[in-house]
């Protein structure tokens, strides 16, 4: 239970889904967590749920002022920040790729992709100011990994936070940072839902996962432990496949 005593997180997109199962799963082990997401109730209402050892921040992680906002207020709240999992990420257009509007292209990689190394960079830079070692997880996607009809801007965004992962992880590990990423199947989030209230298409994406069914946000977090703490201390640059086997069928 106390596998990550002393470490304090950040978390983005924590109110909800994935994000909100990562941060139970890192308070659960001992850490400390900033929770992060843009609309303050249910970011409040999960930090509420977890008592003393989670803080929330609003903050927009596609905005530059707001993300340095974040990582100071975190630093301001416990005193540190040691692990940052990048989860926030928008979906905003599902169809196909030559449909898609210039307004959706942007937001998807705003936050998919700038956002997420907006975030980076302002917690490395913390972390080399202390020259102190750190996890940086990037909840990415398994269509990052393949062809993604009807989701190829996201898929893009996705297979950019991969390469993303690898180039960081090999920057930053002589300085004792890791960078490693999770690549998770379908899971049944509000996220999710184009896919998962479509019968046809969740019946698709069942029959090809080995283990016959669609995956929950705590099938992800134990993941994101692992890679947060010091059991995963020979570990960077990787990309963990989360998907009940989808992706070898």
């Amino acid at each position: 239970m106390n596998r990550l005593e002393d470490k304090v997180a950040i978390v983005t997109g924590a109110s909800r889904g994935i994000g909100e199962a990562i941060a139970r799963d890192l308070v659960a082990n001992g850490a400390k967590v900033v929770l992060a997401a843009r609309k303050p109730e249910a970011l409040h209402a999960v930090a509420a749920s977890l008592g003393d050892a989670a803080h929330p921040i609003a903050a927009h992680v596609g905005k530059e002022d707001q993300v340095e906002a974040l990582v100071e207020g975190a630093i301001a709240h416990f005193g540190k920040v040691d692990v940052l999992v990048n989860n926030a990420a928008t979906n905003p257009y599902f169809g196909p790729m030559m449909n898609v509007e210039w307004g959706a292209w942007d937001k998807t990689f705003e936050v998919n992709v700038k956002g997420y190394f907006m975030t980076s960079r302002a917690v490395v830079r913390h972390l080399l100011g202390r020259k102190s070692p750190g996890s940086i997880i990037h909840v990415a996607s398994v269509v990052g990994l393949i062809a993604a009809p009807l989701q190829g801007v996201y898929a893009m965004s996705k297979a950019a936070v991969l390469s993303m992962t690898r180039t960081l992880s090999a920057e930053l590990g002589p300085r004792g940072i890791r960078v490693n990423a999770i690549a998770p199947g379908l899971v049944e989030t509000r996220f999710a839902q184009a896919l998962t209230s479509n019968a046809a298409l969740k019946k698709q994406i069942v029959d090809r996962t080995m283990l016959k069914r669609v995956g929950v946000p705590s099938d992800i977090a134990p993941t994101a432990t692992f890679l947060a703490s010091d059991e995963s201390a020979y570990l960077t640059g990787q990309t963990l496949t989360v998907d009940g086997g989808w992706t070898i069928g």
